[in-house]
């Protein structure tokens, strides 16, 4: 494997869900998927440490490192919890014939 190999962007469409807080949403671009997602998790009264944590692995600087794990483990998945309830957060390559 060159260096190339390493530092080329997976670049596909991605859904990404909330599971009890939004349906399934699919995006043709990644960083879209991680601003709605950030967006979604907003509507959670979640705690100053999990903001933080969801943040650093959400925000505009984790799109090569979530490109990467999707497409070499083909998701990526979370857990936000409010008091006993966890929500599922998923990320995954969409259909690239459905994305808008």
């Amino acid at each position: 494997m060159t260096g190339a190999e390493h530092t080329a962007p997976h670049r596909f469409p991605v859904t990404v869900e909330v599971r009890g807080v939004t349906e399934p949403a699919q995006f043709s671009k990644l960083s879209d998927a991680l601003t709605a997602l950030l967006g979604s998790l907003r509507a959670l009264p979640l705690d100053a440490d999990q903001w933080k944590y969801f943040d650093d692995l959400f925000g505009p600087p984790a799109v090569p490192s979530i490109e990467h794990r999707l497409a070499t483990y083909g998701q990526v998945q979370a857990l936000a919890f409010v008091g006993i309830t966890s929500y599922v957060i998923k990320l995954y390559p969409a259909d690239p014939g459905v994305c808008p």
